[in-house]
């Protein structure tokens, strides 16, 4: 199995002065591809907007950094317009509209992963925007989207043609946008830095994970996600996804090794990750990460809405649930050496402190 599991960093796709899309591509992350995974990032600066768009993927949409607010439309339902924050994660199924927006002096960075099984390209997200000139309705002739509104031919084509900005415009000052609702936040969004924690391991690292108890969305877009802080050289048990899901890493802060091995016990990877890039688990493959000093954060999404892991090493690993007499068998070491094993790791799981 040759697969290429390089970390890999966006690609420009269109930028302005109110801001701009990045995503990454399936030519340089043939991973996306093999795994029907889409991943891309948005980037609004002071009064920027996001145009009102839908795709042809589900997504988690997970915002990096800043404040803002985003128009969430699902289908036969009124606008939720809701206040985001950096941590908040966003589950939004197929056929939903959404708007996203900036008024403070800090850029607004979301980043966009998701489900491409069912798109256009494998491994890509495509948008189809509701207004600009890319716009659905300046596809149709004005006849038809003068019938269709219900409004004389002149109205159309201002209304169609005016708008000359792609994907993302700057708002003048002058406009009044929507404020967010609190109310209308319920049950969108989960803010992972704030929500109670999965796992927590003194000097190892902390998890919150997103499912479908503390946002049920992620039901719809059958993905789940979680976000992981890793302390300052602690390592990350080793571990794989033992019902077939695939993992798709966002790195959110600081640096670190990580070892991935798969079939026949081959190491496929082994690399420094640093904040920005996207790398690729593929299924059933066994998966270790160790943070530099300053610590090792990541966001990332699972191929099912409630996934379960195995981990190799630690309290829970498989290894301590497998019979002493088949492991010395298996290993072919002396009782002493399996004893040893297992008397290891007996209150550490997930995470492991640094060494002393």
């Amino acid at each position: 199995m040759n697969l290429d599991l390089t970390p890999k960093l966006p690609k420009k796709i269109y930028a302005g002065d109110a801001g701009s899309y990045h995503a990454w591509s399936p030519s340089e992350l043939p991973m996306l591809c093999e795994g029907n995974i889409g991943a891309s990032k948005l980037g609004l600066e002071k009064n920027g907007l996001a145009l009102p768009c839908y795709s042809d993927s589900s997504k988690v949409a997970y915002v990096l950094q800043g404040n803002g607010v985003a128009g969430i439309i699902l289908p036969e339902k009124e606008e939720k317009c809701i206040a985001i924050k950096k941590g908040d994660a966003i589950a939004l199924p197929f056929g939903v509209v959404t708007w996203w927006y900036n008024k403070e002096d800090t850029e607004l960075v979301v980043l966009f992963l998701g489900d491409t099984s069912k798109a256009h390209k494998p491994g890509e997200f495509t948008e189809f925007f509701l207004a600009g000139p890319k716009g659905m309705y300046s596809g149709f002739t004005t006849e038809f989207v003068s019938r269709a509104w219900d409004l004389d031919e002149n109205s159309v084509k201002s209304l169609v043609g005016k708008q000359s900005g792609h994907g993302i415009v700057k708002v003048g000052a002058n406009v009044k946008m929507p404020e967010p609702k609190k109310e209308h936040r319920d049950g969108m969004a989960l803010n992972c830095e704030e929500a109670p924690l999965d796992v927590d391991i003194k000097d190892g690292g902390r998890v919150v994970l997103l499912n479908t108890k503390n946002l049920p969305l992620v039901g719809e877009i059958g993905l789940g996600a979680d976000l992981v802080r890793l302390d300052g050289k602690a390592m990350c048990s080793p571990g794989f996804s033992c019902d077939s899901a695939l993992q798709v890493t966002y790195v959110v802060r600081g640096s670190g090794r990580v070892q991935v091995v798969g079939a026949d016990g081959k190491r496929v990877l082994e690399t420094t990750i640093k904040a920005g890039n996207l790398f690729i688990v593929p299924r059933f493959f066994v998966v270790s990460k160790i943070a530099d000093p300053d610590g090792l954060a990541w966001f990332s999404i699972i191929t099912t809405p409630n996934p379960i892991f195995t981990n190799l090493a630690g309290k829970t690993s498989v290894l301590k649930a497998i019979s002493p007499a088949v492991l010395e068998a298996s290993f072919n070491v002396e009782p002493d050496l399996e004893k040893a094993l297992r008397s290891k790791r007996m209150s550490d799981a997930v995470f492991f402190p640094p060494p002393n």
